[in-house]
């Protein structure tokens, strides 16, 4: 499982951050990294308000992740 790790800050309160992410079954790390930022376009564009600030891209381990 591939985890998209991101930072979203608050476009109004730009020290308001959160740590997000999204998980794939079915990609590699390299297809990570280069559908990372297709993918946050589109998470953008449903939320407005936020901006992201960083992302990486890593392996988990199964029962890794905080469901």
């Amino acid at each position: 499982m591939i985890e998209l790790l991101f930072v979203t800050c608050l476009s109004m309160a730009p020290d308001q951050c959160q740590e997000r992410s999204l998980l794939f079954t079915d990609m590699s790390p390299m297809a990570c990294m280069m559908g990372a930022q297709p993918e946050l376009a589109k998470w953008s564009e449903s939320h407005p308000r936020h901006i992201v600030s960083g992302w990486k891209c890593r392996s988990l381990r199964p029962g890794e992740h905080d469901a």
